[in-house]
């Protein structure tokens, strides 16, 4: 499939080396206005080509929006907006023409289609998720008038993990790490590994602040089990924790409950969620990406008649992905609360009444 949500719902379109990608936001409610200088500002952090940390090719990742604004707000109908790709180079791609490179869903496309967009990928590639931060950055606009905020950072690349998590400090970071005595270690296994034709992999964390107790839809819209979806649906990501995740089937049931006083909680472990609904306190993901397939070394594969073959991989690519990788889970999480909060709107009698009468 290539749409989400239910309420507020996107679909994207487009491949790595085609004319251009984008995304439709169906669902957003009129009167929303549009900042377009934001949108732009959310693209220009994940967009490619900024730092020795990532990929060398450079898109200005310029977005359009062609309908659902009039005069600076949503006008409650479809929004379509487009990113035109400009600096595509398919001929580094010609050499995998009819090889399948390791890692990558050459194999399983293949498997499935029949054929594949072997230029970058096609539609497998991390370029479609461009069109997801052009809808997120929307979805937190919408987010910041009801005080609702998505942070993320990198706490932990190779290994070396963070002892703390400074939002703001990622921010300003410019592979958006957690912690600042850990940053320097973080970036020196990047590039050791960039240097010996490999990558690294990284995990991103993510932070959602203000969002009100009572989101999420059971039993098979859970709101732990749509941004577990969501964070699994984008490229590299190949496991994801909601609050203390792993560690929580390690303990007690007396150490990994979060007891609750008048004040509110006294722990967190649950990560904000409980029954799959939202209990009020900070909802905290932990998203973890594999290291880039793309590496320069030769590796053992086959071609599409089955025969092995080595091969060395052009091209050019992130030694971490997981650095972009974090803009893109902060706006799918924007999107996800988005939608969980329109779709709530519906769950009392109470509010129904207050809104028509």
């Amino acid at each position: 499939m290539n749409s989400f949500g239910q309420k507020l719902r996107f679909s994207t379109f487009g491949e790595s080396h085609g004319t251009a990608i984008g995304c439709l936001l169906d669902g957003l409610p009129a009167g929303l206005q549009i900042d377009e200088t934001y949108i732009q500002s959310e693209l220009d952090r994940r967009k490619p080509g900024k730092s020795e940390f990532e990929t060398a090719r450079k898109e200005a990742d310029r977005v359009e929006i062609l309908s659902g604004v009039f005069e600076g707000f949503s006008t409650g109908t479809p929004i379509a907006m487009i990113i035109y790709n400009t600096n595509q180079k398919s001929k580094d791609y010609t050499n995998i023409k009819d090889v399948f490179r390791p890692g990558h869903a050459d194999f399983t496309y293949f498997s499935k289609y029949g054929l594949r967009d072997y230029r970058g990928g096609g539609r497998s590639s991390a370029r479609e998720t461009a069109a997801r931060v052009a809808a997120g950055a929307i979805a937190k606009l919408m987010l910041d008038k009801l005080n609702i905020s998505i942070l993320s950072g990198i706490s932990e690349v190779a290994g070396i993990a963070s002892d703390t998590f400074d939002y703001e400090k990622a921010k300003s970071s410019i592979i958006y790490a957690l912690d600042a005595s850990k940053e320097q270690a973080q970036k020196d296994a990047i590039l050791e590994a960039k240097n010996n034709h490999d990558s690294v992999g990284g995990v991103s964390r993510v932070l959602i602040k203000g969002a009100p107790a009572g989101l999420g839809q059971p039993l098979y819209y859970k709101l732990d089990g749509v941004l577990a979806e969501a964070m699994m649906g984008i490229n590299a990501v190949k496991a994801v924790e909601i609050g203390d995740g792993v560690l929580s089937s390690k303990v007690l049931g007396s150490q990994n409950n979060d007891a609750i006083r008048a004040n509110g909680f006294e722990s967190n472990h649950a990560g904000g969620i409980l029954g799959g609904i939202s209990n009020g306190d900070d909802i905290i993901l932990n998203v973890y990406f594999k290291p880039t397939p793309s590496i320069f070394q030769e590796q053992h594969t086959i071609t599409k008649d089955n025969k092995e073959v080595d091969f060395a991989l052009k091209g050019r690519h992130d030694p971490c992905v997981a650095i972009r990788g974090t803009v893109v889970c902060e706006s799918m999480a924007a999107l996800v609360i988005a939608d969980m909060l329109l779709l709530n709107m519906g769950s009392k009698m109470d509010g129904l009444v207050s809104y028509y009468k």
